[in-house]
């Protein structure tokens, strides 16, 4: 990624089409209206705050499953607020259903409000040990139902011309390309990439400790090819991009910080894009779910593949079963004199 395309985060990458677009104008209309609500109150900006910090010393939240609850939360406080409601601490069923309600005229996803609602569950469930609140608000409410999507699938051609793209004779190229290397080498989330610390890459041994989500932490292989790139990155680009400086993160922008999940997003669809891959189809999260994928399609055991994500429970994992059976029924479909 050059210089320009690391200070251009918030350009689009694509030009939206049919259902996208329209899920798009909707977000961006969701935000102008959300800059218009009256701040939360400061009584429920400090119980939000002091229900952040109780989470977080409890299981040791990742900074962006708080930042989460706390958008949430703010969220439901400004609605509050511009309904000149009182705290969140007085809130009944019925303030919550008309939330909802609004939420739903909005046009707010199904799984966003489902997040909301587990967020509030946690929120009042805390209230209610402190003896803030006597009823749980939520009580009764209950969770919209989720069709589980299967993650994008690419191929692995697609993988290959993907990882191809970054010019590698410039830092910043350099740089992406060990990055997505890394990230599909390791079936990384994007948060674990970014934020990886250069003291937990074992070159010599080939390995990652990775520190993934509830603070818990794993061991990740790398194999030859992104240890090559890994190297190279270390010796050729990364001291060009510190400067003077000692950063801890190992990635870094060309002015020595630590690199952003925005600017991780916005860098592979650039490099989708040069290698003619439709970016509607490529993420960052792409390619976790085509290391997943492509270990199954080559025998990789299920349960080593739960170790390998980082996944608590193996239904987790099991999703990606399903995108390896689609892709064979493709392959049949496609191949066979009687598909």
């Amino acid at each position: 990624m050059s210089d320009a395309m690391d200070d251009r985060l918030t350009r689009s990458t694509s030009a939206p089409a049919g259902s996208r677009a329209l899920a798009r104008a909707q977000t961006s209309a969701r935000r102008q209206q959300s800059l218009h609500l009256p701040a939360a109150s400061e009584e429920d900006r400090y119980a939000i705050d002091r229900f952040i910090e109780q989470v977080w010393a409890e299981d040791g939240l990742s900074k962006q499953t708080q930042d989460s609850y706390r958008r949430d939360l703010e969220g439901f406080a400004r609605w509050r607020a511009s309904q000149q409601a009182d705290a969140l601490s007085t809130v009944q069923r019925a303030d919550v259903f008309a939330y909802l309600q609004w939420r739903a005229a909005q046009g707010y996803q199904v799984r966003s409000t489902a997040r909301l609602i587990s967020t509030l569950r946690r929120f009042y469930a805390a209230q209610i040990r402190a003896g803030t609140l006597r009823e749980d608000p939520t009580a009764l409410i209950e969770m919209p139902k989720l069709g589980r999507p299967l993650p994008k699938a690419v191929s692995e051609s697609e993988v290959t011309l993907l990882l191809d793209s970054p010019p590698v004779a410039e830092p910043q190229g350099l740089r992406d390309r060990a990055m997505l290397e890394l990230m599909y080498a390791a079936g990384l989330r994007v948060s674990e990439l970014v934020g990886l610390p250069t003291l937990d890459v074992n070159l010599r041994q080939g390995v990652l400790r990775i520190t993934g989500k509830g603070s818990k932490e794993r061991l990740v292989p790398i194999g030859e090819e992104a240890a090559h790139w890994l190297a190279r990155y270390l010796q050729e680009a990364r001291p060009l991009l510190a400067g003077k400086s000692q950063p801890v993160h190992l990635f870094l922008t060309r002015k020595g910080e630590e690199m952003s999940r925005q600017m991780f997003w916005y860098a592979i669809k650039q490099y989708a894009r040069r290698a003619g891959i439709d970016t509607d189809r490529i993420s960052p999260h792409t390619l976790r779910h085509a290391f997943a994928t492509h270990l199954l399609n080559h025998g990789a055991d299920l349960r080593a593949l739960q170790m390998l994500l980082g996944h608590s429970s193996l239904s987790t994992t099991q999703i990606y079963t399903h995108v390896a059976k689609e892709g064979l029924k493709r392959l049949h479909a496609k191949h066979h004199p009687r598909g």
